[in-house]
């Protein structure tokens, strides 16, 4: 199928697009070199009122990369930054990275044994926190059991008055002072030369089973992603430099970092940094602040299109909305068009691609479809028994991707890395198909794949099938066992406010005609909440772990009883 050009897609490609279209791969750091030297003292980012430019992100970043230097970080190192939002952030991000040094993100939401496992996989002696009470207490802890060696705390009140009360901090050989130690450096010409082929993050990913993996990602990796938006949008749209770009997805994150942060500087736009989501207040910045280009993901837009009297409500200077991190139910995107006039712009793309992979026309593409390959990126769809045999359009398989966005492997992981290949594919682990048009549809995620009475069984097609019903408002479906068939379908539902409940044989009923019997779920569950991984994506792994350990209970009791 990805033997020859030209590849299916390019026909679905919008005017101007190439498929072959230059390519440029560099370092991180001259994304902000050439950023500041462009666009100087317009505004880079907003952060609770308070605006710095490209000029000063710039100069602030390479004090901080010398403060890193004097500390001893450099190539071979690695730094942790243990941070929401905040404009710490791409301070120490991009200081990190000028003083040589590999940066791994480790998220607000981790649990400590997460926490510990990264710092020790990842080498990093160093951790950069703020002093938000939660996290700097977790920090601090850290650095007491001798996990880190050293602990930089920066102090949020220095962006104005904190919305959260502040954790008292004092500085000592250990505990050192963002400010001081980072920022009050004097920035020299002596830093290191970074290389494209160099190891910029060790970003964590596949940790719903077994422990989470450090992807390598390089300079070259994901500058190439910045390259490939670029190929891909410029043609399709005409950009304003300045335009404000709303971000409330987590930096620690690789779509919130590299899709929003990294391309919104290389564009010149003013990225308005959020410290979470919170539906009101993002409708308020689009209304006041004029925000044109607001990514978010799922829950972002299931939560805004039922938000109450949203449709009185201006969110008309919006120009561009993108949703990924997962699927989107077809019945969401269009909701938010019927509310916006805006189509919704998809896309896909793993931590281990940089984040880029697939993306939709800003105009027209499919309904229910991931896009087609962005420029510079090879993809098909092999078979899952066997992953050298690939498929034609139309078949279910595991989808496989080639291109310079793609990971160089799995930190200390060879063996793994090794399986995660085939002929200098990726395998990505999510199944889907390929249609006539070159257009890719996901079907769900391997591991995640339900066998019932010997059918291949896609929770994601019955998930969108039950987004169909007008009084659901999130869905997602698991596999439990079940003693005839070997597993079925259980669905778990948040209902809209004020609905009323559904049944399973409700349920049931409203699915006859979209699913088949194998397809069916088998039980029903009602939520006020579902849980969620820590960028916001429905997570199916606790809901996984809640069933196993009440059939467990359910079989201990039994032996009791018996």
């Amino acid at each position: 199928m990805t033997a020859a050009r030209p590849y299916l897609w390019e026909k679905s490609y919008p005017a101007g697009v190439r498929w072959d279209a230059p390519i440029e791969l560099g370092t991180i750091t001259g994304i902000l070199d050439r950023a500041a030297a462009r666009y100087g003292d317009r505004p880079a980012i907003e952060y609770r009122g308070h605006t710095i430019s490209y000029r000063e992100l710039g100069e602030r970043s390479r004090r901080a990369a010398a403060g890193f230097r004097r500390l001893g970080i450099g190539p071979g190192t690695t730094v942790a930054l243990y941070l929401p939002n905040t404009l710490f952030h791409p301070i120490a991000f991009f200081g990190a990275l000028y003083a040589g040094a590999r940066v791994t993100h480790l998220s607000p939401l981790d649990v400590e044994r997460a926490l510990v496992h990264k710092l020790a996989d990842s080498g990093a002696r160093m951790l950069v926190t703020v002093n938000f009470p939660t996290l700097l207490a977790t920090a601090q802890r850290l650095l007491a059991a001798g996990h880190i060696d050293r602990l930089i705390v920066g102090d949020d009140a220095a962006w104005g008055p904190s919305p959260i009360p502040l954790a008292a901090f004092s500085e000592d050989e250990r505990q050192l002072s963002f400010a001081r130690r980072l920022e009050g450096e004097t920035a020299t010409g002596g830093l290191p030369e970074a290389r494209v082929d160099d190891i910029a993050l060790l970003q964590y990913t596949g940790g719903t089973t077994g422990l989470p993996r450090g992807a390598m990602l390089s300079h070259g990796n994901v500058t190439s992603m910045v390259a490939m938006h670029e190929a891909w949008q410029t043609p399709q749209r005409e950009r304003t430099i300045g335009e404000r770009v709303l971000c409330v997805l987590p930096l620690f994150h690789i779509y919130g970092l590299g899709v929003v942060l990294l391309r919104g500087l290389d564009v010149g736009a003013e990225v308005l940094l959020r410290p979470r989501f919170d539906v009101e207040e993002v409708v308020r910045d689009i209304e006041t602040k004029q925000v044109a280009v607001f990514p978010g993901v799922p829950t972002m837009w299931i939560a805004l299109t039922a938000m109450p009297g949203i449709e009185k409500r201006d969110l008309s200077s919006l120009r561009l909305c993108g949703s990924g991190g997962a699927p989107l139910a077809v019945e969401v995107a269009q909701r938010f068009e019927r509310l916006t006039g805006l189509p919704m712009h998809g896309g896909w793309g793993m931590t281990e691609t940089s984040p880029a992979g697939t993306n939709q026309p800003l105009r027209g593409g499919k309904p229910g479809a991931i896009g087609v390959p962005m420029p510079g990126i090879l993809m098909d769809v092999v078979a899952l028994d066997d992953p050298r045999r690939v498929l034609r359009s139309g078949e279910i398989g595991e989808i496989r991707i080639k291109g310079p966005n793609v990971f160089k492997g799995y930190w200390n992981r060879p063996e793994e890395t090794a399986k995660a290949f085939v002929d200098g594919f990726f395998l990505t682990g999510d199944v889907g198909y390929m249609d006539e048009d070159g257009y890719f549809f996901l079907v769900d995620r391997k591991k995640d794949m339900i066998i019932s009475g010997g059918f291949n069984v896609y929770p994601g097609v019955i998930e969108s099938a039950i987004y169909e019903h007008p009084d659901v408002e999130e869905a997602t479906v698991i596999g439990i066992p079940d003693d005839y068939r070997g597993e079925a379908a259980k669905a778990f539902v948040r209902m809209r406010s004020g609905r009323p409940p559904l049944t399973l044989g409700i349920l049931q009923a409203f699915l006859a005609d979209k699913l088949g019997r194998y397809e069916m779920p088998k039980e029903l569950e009602l939520r006020d909440a579902l849980p969620r991984t820590p960028v916001g994506k429905l997570s199916k792994k606790e809901l996984v772990e809640e069933e196993r350990a009440k059939r467990a209970r359910s079989k201990v009791s039994e032996v009791a009883n018996a």
